[in-house]
């Protein structure tokens, strides 16, 4: 084998060639290290620069560390600055070292270039090491009472930091005491609002321990000290003032009067050139009259221009942020931005994220008097040359069209989408089409005329398909083609890729048979015996439902297949209420531009006291309680999450061994039309089936057995009882709550006793375990409080699964039952609310 060849590539002069250029760096720091020659400052930079540039680009240079500290004995801060640099890079991967540098950190934070103290304080707290706190105590309490403010900045955040090391130390020092003095006192409004964030982070971790820390966060929230700062808010930085703001939006004013003097206080905050500014105090005005309503609709009307002008200036990426929050408002409150639809129109250099967004907006905000100008803005996006921009437009004009009543112009336009010769239009516009019958049943005429010029051969996307084979059976008599379509389709059944577009093939055959049995009949015998050969799961079920519910009775079938239409009014919405409203309630973050909870994309240690409630793998009982918790690890797919798994189509071989698929006989749909109604087509083996085969296809459907006897009078059911040693698994607990139906949903009262004994969480659990109900997961912050609890039938394995929230400050509870025999959930209910009525009376 020949050796390597040699690269003729010399090495980069930013990079060592070897240790030996580590080494000689070394011997270079160290001889200027002690020296005080003019110029020495400057070839120190040089080689700090080396340094820094290394260690950038991941070159081990832990070996200069002495030599890199004793050069730092310098008033030049531009080197103080690159040391720090390099000393705090490796002070956090290597321990030992970081105690070399105690010395001249703390040295440096009595040097009386105030500048060169924050930098030493700043390093010194982002050590991160936990046997240093000791060194970092004494250099703290100097700096929180410096005579610079940039000192005590940094002296601030440094409190903050050391919390985070080791909180008994902060604790202990009393630094908490010393930030409520300078928050309350100081000059310097950065100070301030540094002394602020500090605060709020350090007495939120304490308030779950100490009742001192709980008080003096909710003093936080008190009227004196929310007007202090507004009064000084328009001294506050950018970063500072949403910070205040944010603050103010957790205060609960006493009356309308305080509500309106909040109000007019950030009342220029509106015109802020600052967007985030801007969005912070639109979240104050729309929370502090959220019990307003009439005050609450000015309030839109009121940011409004505000927030346009936002849209209209800036980058994109800003625009986009403002534009989601815009986006929330108007599907609130259309009918406020209706005449400044035009804002909304999409301008050629926009991105295609800020174009989607728009053209949703577009679709909320039209009526009756400006639906024809904005579906003739929409038509024109038909033809963008991005595609999905394209397809969102035809999408929105469809919709339009479903929320309003005058459709004529809107269904020329969709119909006209449907002869242009693109294929992504034409899918599209299928798509509208059957949903535009669905509501619209008196265009079908119309519709129907165009759509049967359509190859199916030429319709590819697996939802224009099925939409296209949905119509094929639904108006199959007004089409004539349609028997010899869905024939052609169903000899290509094996080609045919999707599930969705077999399980509509299915269903339009049986509705064509029932309409024009002759030509349809041998169709049907086809889709029947590949349907009940499919390996999809839900296409095998349908396909022997059919069958089955045709050897019943052929009129029962034509009754359930068939039935007379019906007009949808309202089509169902992809997001629950619940969830916009949490949204709404997280507005101005990045929930809102995620347009979901901020509970479905952060992790548990990040999420708020409140916005972990309703997920129920951060609910969890505190250890000091005797009630056994259970902590689940769940992710963010959890239906208490508020977002249903997605289904995994089940390959071959899912349904091979539970039962035989019957082979099909056509002889059946021969004689199916001459068969009296009332006759049941039950021969097996007419049907090519053993009478042991056909009766176990008979006992899977619940046909084919023996009549049942006379009913006699049920007694009444004996008095419901618990399993005390009852024990569910939490992934059990999550599939059942995903699965089952809501029983019950009611609203109670809870004693004032029984909300005084809630200031203990803990107590509510281990009382109702005294009566065999246990408690899975518990969680929020008064006065919103939410369990999950379980009970499970004595003797039986039933089980019952109950939300409870609990709002102390109201004495009031909703609980919400779900159950595997929903027969008992009212004696359960009954039962429940019996302990409950209990709580906090013994």
């Amino acid at each position: 084998m020949a050796p390597p060849a040699q690269t003729n590539r010399s090495p980069s002069p930013s990079q060592p060639s070897g240790k030996s250029e580590v080494t000689d760096l070394k011997s270079q720091l160290r001889q200027l290290a002690g020296s005080r020659l003019p110029g020495v400052d400057d070839s120190k930079r040089e080689l700090f620069k080396k340094v820094i540039s290394y260690m950038t680009i991941g070159i081990d240079v832990s070996s200069v560390f002495g030599e890199m500290v004793m050069c730092s004995a310098t008033s030049d801060i531009v080197l103080k600055k690159m040391c720090y640099l390099y000393v705090g890079n490796y002070a956090k991967v290597n321990p030992d070292l970081a105690l070399l540098t105690i010395n001249f950190l703390q040295r440096d934070c009595k040097d009386e270039d105030p500048m060169i103290r924050g930098l030493a304080l700043r390093s010194l707290g982002s050590l991160n090491v936990a046997n240093l706190v000791e060194y970092l105590v004494g250099p703290l309490n100097a700096g929180l009472k410096d005579n610079n403010s940039y000192v005590r900045i940094v002296a601030v955040i440094g409190v903050l930091k050391l919390y985070h090391i080791s909180v008994t130390t902060c604790i202990d020092a009393d630094f908490p005491a010393v930030l409520k003095h300078l928050l309350l006192n100081d000059q310097d409004t950065q100070v301030v609002a540094n002394c602020l964030l500090a605060l709020q982070e350090i007495w939120n971790g304490e308030a779950s321990t100490s009742g001192d820390a709980m008080k003096e966060r909710e003093a936080l929230l008190s009227k004196p000290f929310i007007y202090y700062l507004l009064n000084r808010i328009k001294e506050f930085s950018e970063w500072a003032q949403c910070l205040v703001l944010d603050l103010v939006v957790k205060y609960v004013p006493a009356d309308s009067n305080e509500i309106f003097d909040i109000m007019n206080l950030l009342e220029d905050r509106l015109q802020h050139a600052n967007g985030a500014v801007v969005l912070a105090t639109a979240k104050v005005f729309l929370h502090l009259t959220l019990s307003m309503t009439d005050v609450h609709q000015q309030v839109y009307e009121r940011i409004k221009a505000p927030l346009l002008t936002l849209v209209s200036s800036g980058s994109p990426e800003q625009s986009y942020a403002v534009l989601s929050h815009l986006h929330l408002l108007v599907m609130r409150a259309p009918y406020v931005f209706s005449a400044d639809y035009k804002h909304f129109y999409c301008q050629y250099n926009e991105p295609s994220y800020v174009k989607k967004l728009k053209l949703e907006m577009l679709t909320a905000v039209a009526n009756e008097s400006s639906t024809y100008e904005i579906v003739t803005e929409l038509c024109e996006y038909a033809a963008n040359v991005d595609i999905p921009i394209a397809r969102e437009s035809i999408r929105a004009v469809g919709k339009i069209a479903l929320q309003q009543y005058d459709v004529n112009a809107i269904v020329d336009r969709l119909l006209q989408f449907l002869e242009m010769e693109k294929d992504y239009v034409t899918a599209e516009a299928l798509v509208l089409v059957k949903d535009l019958l669905r509501k619209y049943p008196q265009w079908s005429h119309d519709c129907i005329a165009v759509v049967g010029n359509i190859s199916s051969q030429n319709v590819q996307e697996p939802k224009a398909k099925a939409a296209l084979i949905w119509m094929l059976g639904e108006y199959s008599q007004d089409m004539s083609d349609a028997p010899y379509i869905l024939e052609s389709l169903t000899e290509n059944w094996d080609e045919e890729h999707s599930a969705e577009v077999r399980l509509h093939l299915l269903t339009a055959v049986m509705k064509c048979f029932f309409k024009r049995p002759p030509e349809t009949q041998k169709a049907l015998g086809a889709a029947l015996a590949a349907g009940l050969a499919d390996f999809h799961q839900d296409v095998h079920d349908r396909a022997l439902f059919y069958y089955r519910l045709l050897q019943h009775n052929v009129t029962v079938a034509e009754r359930v297949v068939n039935p007379p239409k019906q007009a949808v009014s309202v089509f169902a919405d992809t997001q629950s209420s619940e969830i916009k409203d949490r949204i709404f309630d997280e507005f101005n973050s990045l929930s809102v531009v995620y347009q979901k909870p901020s509970y479905m994309f952060t992790d548990k240690e990040h999420r708020g006291p409140f916005e972990f409630s309703d997920e129920l793998g951060s609910l969890a009982i505190g250890t000091e309680s005797d009630v056994p918790a259970h902590v689940v690890e769940a992710n963010d797919k959890d239906l208490l999450l508020g977002t249903p798994d997605k289904e995994e189509s089940r390959g071959a071989g899912t349904n091979g061994s539970a039962y035989t698929a019957p082979l099909y006989d056509t002889s059946l749909l021969s004689t199916a039309t001459q068969v009296q109604p009332e006759l049941p087509i039950s021969n097996p083996a007419a049907a090519g089936l053993s009478p042991q085969s056909s009766l176990a296809i008979d006992d899977l459907l619940g046909l084919g057995l023996p009549a049942a006897p006379a009913p006699t009078l049920a007694p009444s059911p004996p008095p419901l009882k618990l399993n005390a040693g009852a024990a569910l698994d939490p992934g059990t607990f999550q599939q059942k709550w995903r699965q089952l139906p809501i029983c019950l949903s009611e609203e109670l009262s809870v004693s004032p006793q029984g909300a005084a004994a809630l200031t203990t969480p803990q107590a509510l659990p281990r009382h109702l375990q005294g009566h065999s109900i246990h408690c899975i997961a518990s969680g929020g912050q008064a006065p919103n409080l939410k369990f999950f609890f379980f009970a499970q039938k004595a003797e039986e394995s039933s089980i019952f699964l109950i939300e409870c929230k609990i709002n102390t400050s109201s004495a009031k509870t909703q609980i919400t039952i779900k159950a595997d025999d929903q027969s008992m959930s009212q004696a359960f209910s009954t039962l429940f609310q019996s302990a409950l009525s209990r709580f906090g009376t013994s």
